[in-house]
């Protein structure tokens, strides 16, 4: 216990101290917001992937989906790295940071209210943003509840409490650059946490080969098999449709979350473009393809302790069960580790949910002169009202604020994924077009949870997220276009001609 304690004084006073060490760089808006813009790429690299991973991921998901496809569970980590960080980079990087740069965008929905030149979008956006990033925001905690009562015998509502204070101390002081070193700092944490548990776990069952031998024995009359022999270590598992739900759902994902994409605005230049997509996409690999590993081998762990009492399995105790066999120091790291990527989650999302709230809907709309410092004071009351709020969600969740937690990511991904990747390239994406997506994203995801046409509400918010990729072109070419002149300008920032020595471009 003692040396779980020092760990987590050793963890506050860390946070706590780069909190203190950001407020003296924390000027103005842009500063509280983007950083300066001017945020290197280790640092913006580990933010997305620290924002990206977090327990809902470590225990929620890698417990769940490990449980139902075994060891192909590995591939929901392969699909994060390859399309959730390498495609999105490449992709969403460069083009984001130079036309949000040129529209003096600080925020997704005041990118679409500038790109689309419609203040109505962007005050929408906004409030779907908020509707759908506070409950997301209250779910971090849960997968900290079993964990730290495993860990510490603690009441889950001092965790949650503790969790809340502390984020808020180091993020109403320094703001988005406090959250980025904070980020990094909980990112180096994260991976040699979840390397080290891997290997505690496989040599628990005598090393690699006997682990998948004892995993491949496993009943095929079990319904999750189909009646498949081998099926938990099979190449794409018992499932595999579902499997690609689950893949398309949290990679593809993150391509239309704006605490996501948020990290791009901030990226300092060119090269830091390019070193950033390769640190993030070996930093998913480890952790997202880790997590699912990990979580591939819950049924070795198939116990009395991880079921409820009408017999069903309770997804959220498998993985802390598995650790629970740990030694105490490595418990020590592993509880670190989760507190890392849930802080690192709950960090961003609060910073999204206040900037948003402010830049997008009280600035100009409910207070028409605003100036920085009232702009910042009230993102910081704001990050200060939605952990509260959060809080008593998660101390206390209603079954529909939990059915909306599982959907955050469909509707969100599936509002705007299609109007702000086709925005970046594409000049005849229309209003209407962009009103459809963000219709269709929060309409699908939503009324299924009531009609339940689509059984998986994961397969319902990927489906959200590939009907606005094709409904957005359909719309377009049947809609009226944008202003011509509006259209070119905002274009034009990619044909901005810029001079570079001869060390950052070689001429023909």
């Amino acid at each position: 216990m003692l040396i779980k304690i020092i760990f987590l004084i050793c963890f506050i006073t860390i946070m706590v101290i780069v909190g203190i060490y950001a407020r003296k760089h924390t000027t103005s808006v842009g500063d509280f917001v983007l950083g300066g813009r001017a945020v290197g790429p280790w640092l913006t690299a580990f933010a997305y992937g620290t924002t990206y991973f977090s327990a809902v991921v470590f225990v929620g998901y890698a417990g769940q989906f490990g449980w139902k496809y075994g060891v192909s569970a590995t591939w929901i980590g392969i699909g994060n790295a390859l399309i959730g960080s390498l495609l999105a980079w490449v992709v969403l990087g460069r083009r984001t940071r130079v036309m949000t740069h040129h529209l003096k965008s600080t925020t997704m929905p005041d990118f679409f209210g500038s790109r689309y030149n419609s203040k109505s979008l962007r005050i929408v956006a906004s409030a779907i943003a908020f509707v759908f990033l506070v409950p997301y925001t209250a779910s971090v905690y849960n997968g900290l509840s079993r964990l730290f009562g495993m860990a510490f015998d603690v009441p889950y509502w001092v965790c949650v409490l503790a969790m809340a204070v502390l984020t808020g101390v180091y993020v109403i002081l320094g703001g988005y650059m406090a959250t980025a070193i904070n980020d990094f700092i909980q990112g180096i944490i994260m991976l040699v946490g979840i390397v080290a548990v891997i290997a505690a776990v496989i040599n628990n069952h005598g090393g690699f080969i006997e682990a998948i031998g004892t995993l491949a024995k496993i009943d095929s009359d079990i319904p999750a098999t189909m009646g498949q022999p081998g099926a938990f270590t099979s190449f794409f598992g018992p499932d595999p449709i579902n499997l690609l739900g689950v893949v398309i759902l949290t990679s593809l994902g993150t391509w239309g979350l704006p605490q996501m994409v948020h990290k791009f605005y901030t990226i300092k230049n060119e090269k830091s473009i390019r070193t950033g997509t390769i640190i993030s996409t070996i930093f998913a690999i480890i952790i997202s393809g880790g997590c699912y590993f990990l979580g591939g081998f819950g049924r070795l762990y198939d116990n009395p302790a991880i079921y409820k009492t009408d017999g069903s399995v309770a997804y959220d105790a498998i993985v802390p069960h598995i650790l629970s066999s740990l030694p105490n120091a490595l418990i020590g790291i592993v509880v670190v580790l989760v507190l890392s990527a849930s802080m690192s989650t709950l960090a961003a999302l609060v910073m999204t949910s206040s900037s948003t709230l402010t830049l997008d809907f009280i600035k100009g709309n409910l207070v028409k002169n605003m100036s920085e410092k009232k702009q910042i004071l009230t993102m910081r009351l704001l990050i200060l009202l939605f952990i509260v709020i959060s809080v008593i969600i998660a101390l206390d969740p209603p079954t529909f604020i939990a059915q909306l937690m599982g959907i955050s990511w469909g509707a969100l991904a599936g509002s705007f994924l299609a109007p702000f990747l086709y925005g970046l390239y594409w000049k005849g994406v229309t209003r209407a077009a962009v009103w459809a997506s963000f219709a269709a994203g929060v309409g699908i995801t939503v009324s299924n949870m009531y009609l339940k046409y689509i059984a998986s509400p994961i397969n319902a918010g990927a489906f959200a997220m590939i009907a606005g990729l094709v409904i957005v072109p359909i719309v377009s070419i049947i809609t009226p276009k944008l202003d011509k002149n509006n259209i070119k300008d905002i274009f034009s920032c990619y044909d901005e001609t810029v001079t570079v020595h001869t060390k950052k471009s070689i001429e023909e």
